[in-house]
Order: C-alpha cells, then structure tokens, then sequence
C-alpha cells in the first residue's frame, strides 16, 4: 500500500512540475511579446508568432456597436516598429491557463498605457501552439474599453 501511494504521489508531482514547466515557456512567450512592445523590436515580436498567426480586437466602432476587427500580424509588427515618442507598455496580469499537448489558452486582463499615460484596458485570449519544442502564439482576440478599468 505504501509503494502504490507513493508511486501515486511520484506520477502527481511530476505532472505538476511538467504542467508548470509548460505554463512557464507560455508566460515567457507572451512577456516577450510584451517586452518586445515595449522596446519596439520588430525581430522579437515576428519571434514570439506562429507564421499563420491572427490578431482580433473587439471594440465598438464609430456607431457605437460592438464589432470585431481583424488586424494583420505584419501591421502590427510595422505599428509597434514605428519610431514614436512614448512607449507602448501593456501590463498584464496571467490569469487562467489551460495546456492539452501542444494547445494553450491563456487569459490575460491588462492596462495599456502610452509612455506614463492611460489609454485603456481590457483582456487579452491567446491561443498558443507548440512548434518545434517552443511555444507560439496563434491567435490572439482582445476587448477594449476606457470604462472600468481599475
């Protein structure tokens, strides 16, 4: 009984630290998503996507209805890498996580700031895929809003 429970307590620990293993190369790729932002590195940023990735907003348009538009990977790249005075700094915080093989999602609320100034929060739902050993993120929608934001 003792070596059953104690095999039982072996395969536990090692799924756990595996899992943990695994959430942390998705953190690592979605902070050097963030970094890379915030530093405006083109190289690191095409880096932390997979080569078919798709970036969504959701947010209300100009007649105030919710819609969702579909950015280009390399649109943004070119935005992020465009000389401007103030930093890009996306601040998250790593909510939910869920890993099945080579499939994460990860739920991130943030605030998003232009150099020291507010512009708005939200949260962002990656979709991450294990590529040649390295995770990558997929897909990427997001929700956009001034109000309640804390």
């Amino acid at each position: 009984m003792k070596l059953l429970f104690g095999l039982t307590l072996t395969l536990v620990s090692f799924s756990a630290w595996a899992q943990s293993g695994e959430e942390t190369g998705i953190k690592n790729t979605i902070n050097q998503l963030f970094s890379a932002m915030r530093n405006r590195d083109t190289v690191q940023l095409r880096d932390a996507f997979a080569p078919t990735a798709v970036l969504q907003t959701i947010g209300k348009g100009k007649d105030g209805t919710q819609q969702v538009r579909t950015e280009s990977i390399e649109g943004f790249i070119k935005a992020v890498g465009t000389p401007g005075k103030d930093q890009l700094d996306e601040r998250i915080e790593f909510g939910t996580i869920l890993i099945d093989g080579p499939l994460a999602t990860a739920w991130t609320p943030y605030q998003f700031y232009l150099g020291t100034q507010f512009s708005h929060c939200g949260v962002n739902s990656f979709q991450l895929v294990k590529l040649k050993g390295i995770w990558k993120i997929q897909y990427i929608i997001d929700t956009r809003r001034k109000e309640g934001c804390q």
